[in-house]
């Protein structure tokens, strides 16, 4: 009983500090991309307002990054506190990607980060550019390397194992075939693209906020231009993108698959849009297309897909969080680009302006991509179980035998309380600079920057 306490509570508070840490990082991916089109417009045509557009933006990614990296830290910490075993069996493996995210990424940013914070009348227009380009650079490496080492949980490749017991541990034996395990490209690219919506949505809804309340116009017809191209533009490529995924876990992870769309007899598989899982009679109560899983897998109709009456009870995911976490990701996506689609139609038709509830639509899809990441990593996470690494070593082994679960669920709470306070002064923050809005003496710039 001990034992199940302590991994449950191990668990929560892993995903708890996962879950915070991960509304920054998107935010900043998706952020740097805009930066680099604001500033390379004022490059192209010197126009003031993407000076502005890029000094005020800029302002908002320096507060992602700086939380961003201050909730990354203690998730390093937890590996060895919490996740002994874990880190042991895996450190090998693991300690590649951290250690290449850390030197090629975390210091690429980070190292430019000043340059583009605080070098606005101090260095040249072109090296200004250049660094937005490799905090944006920074950022996606990062990124990238984590993902790698996650989708090398998922689907794990060149390794092999060494030792016996609690000694065994997973050691590289080909480094490339690790990173390009089999689910780690469209992984890779189906995270950026969700941190793309993040930044790209975020600025619409601020822009649209100030369109609804007659402010700073120029400024906010300026960047909802920009963000409604780019938000456009990465939710059609994350459906594509999710697409892929969903076909690389149908293919190497079935049984996860079987999860997500609550699959139970294995044989041609419906479509359930949206339903509820009685787990108990094994079935989804909700409208379904049938046969639209086997043709998107396979192009067939009839096509048998994997249920999970061929995966043992004691090996199956919690279905029904896997099932709605699913679901909730995808119908936000769907909603992203019926979004995204309009407010590009409407803007070029020059009446945005004139539909009050497209740009409120606006303002709340802001929330869209985060609630949508959250979810997908939520499915992706509760559908590998009861694996923590797949195939390999069970959740349950990798916890830390000496920590009492007395003591996680103390630090739970306290972690809890902290990062209410932390999230607190984020909202606020961030509200601060909302309703402060752009300088205007952004559209004026001086020194060497301006001049160059």
């Amino acid at each position: 009983m001990e034992s199940d306490s302590l991994v449950l509570l191990s668990r929560i508070q892993f995903a708890l500090t996962v879950s915070f840490h991960y509304i920054y990082p998107p935010l900043s991916i998706g952020l740097g991309v805009l930066l680099v089109f604001m500033e390379g417009m004022w490059l192209k045509t010197g126009d003031a307002i993407y000076h502005q557009l890029s000094r005020f933006w800029t302002k908002v990614f320096a507060l992602t990054f700086a939380f961003g990296v201050a909730t990354g830290i203690v998730m390093e910490f937890e590996f060895g506190t919490n996740w002994a075993a874990y880190s042991r069996f895996v450190g090998d493996v693991f300690g590649s990607p951290l250690a290449a995210e850390g030197i090629f990424a975390f210091f690429l940013e980070s190292g430019f980060l000043a340059v583009l914070l605080f070098g606005w009348d101090k260095v040249s227009r072109k090296l200004h550019f250049f660094s937005t380009l490799m905090v944006c650079l920074g950022a996606h490496f990062s990124a990238v390397w984590i993902v790698v080492a996650n989708s090398w949980m998922q689907t794990p490749a060149g390794y092999h194992l060494v030792g016996e017991g609690i000694n065994k541990r997973a050691e590289i034996t080909d480094f490339w075939a690790m990173v390009f395990n089999p689910s780690s490209v469209d992984r890779i690219l189906h995270v950026l693209c969700g941190a793309w919506q993040a930044g790209a949505f975020l600025v619409a809804g601020v822009s649209a906020w100030y369109l609804l309340k007659k402010q700073h116009q120029r400024f906010a017809r300026t960047g909802l231009k920009l963000a409604l191209i780019i938000a456009l533009f990465s939710s059609l490529f994350q459906l594509h993108s999710g697409h892929s995924s969903a076909k690389l876990v149908a293919e190497h992870q079935p049984e996860k698959f079987a999860a997500m769309e609550g699959h139970f007899r294995s044989g041609p598989a419906g479509l359930v849009p949206f339903g509820y899982v009685d787990v108990a009679n094994e079935r989804v109560i909700g409208p379904e297309l049938p046969g639209m899983i086997s043709w998107m897998l396979h192009g067939d109709t009839k096509a048998p897909v994997m249920g999970l009456d061929q995966v043992p009870k004691e090996d199956r995911a919690p279905i029904q969080m896997t099932f709605q976490f699913y679901h909730i990701m995808v119908g936000i996506g769907m909603g992203l680009i019926a979004m995204s689609i309009l407010g590009c139609f409407y803007y070029w038709r020059g009446t945005i302006e004139q539909k009050p509830w497209l740009l409120w639509g606006l303002v709340l899809a802001a929330l869209g991509p985060q609630i949508a990441n959250q979810a997908g990593w939520f499915a992706a996470e509760i559908g590998r179980q009861p694996w923590i690494v797949w195939k390999l070593m069970r959740t349950s082994e990798g916890v830390s035998a000496v920590v009492k679960a007395e003591v996680v669920l103390a630090s739970l709470i306290l972690f809890t309380l902290v990062y209410t306070l932390l999230f607190a002064v984020f909202i606020f923050l961030f509200r601060e600079k909302i309703v402060h809005g752009p300088d205007e003496a952004d559209l004026t710039p001086t020194g060497k920057l301006a001049q160059a």
